[in-house]
């Protein structure tokens, strides 16, 4: 079983180095920011995987903390996209 949560976790670092990528490559900020809600989605997926994988159910509290500071990440960057919307400026954001 631990090598199968293994195999997960490193599929799942994969995933990570993939929105990396497109957080770095972009080309807007609204991928950039759906890349980071990936990179958080999968961050709280890896931290799960890596509790059950080590009986650390402490992950659990951190993969929890992850997915708050990852809901409010949105919050900001859809309420500042309104607000630059709502002033006549680009549709995307800021770049």
């Amino acid at each position: 079983m631990t090598l199968m949560f293994n195999a997960v976790a490193v599929f799942l670092l994969l995933t990570l180095l993939v929105a990396l990528v497109r957080i770095w490559r972009g080309p807007t900020s609204s991928d950039r920011m759906l890349a980071s809600q990936l990179f958080g989605t999968t961050g709280v997926a890896l931290l799960l995987v890596l509790a059950e994988a080590q009986a650390a159910p402490a992950l659990r509290d951190v993969a929890l903390v992850l997915a708050l500071l990852s809901v409010l990440a949105i919050v900001g960057f859809v309420t500042r996209v309104i607000r630059i919307d709502r002033s006549g400026g680009h549709r995307d954001g800021v770049r």
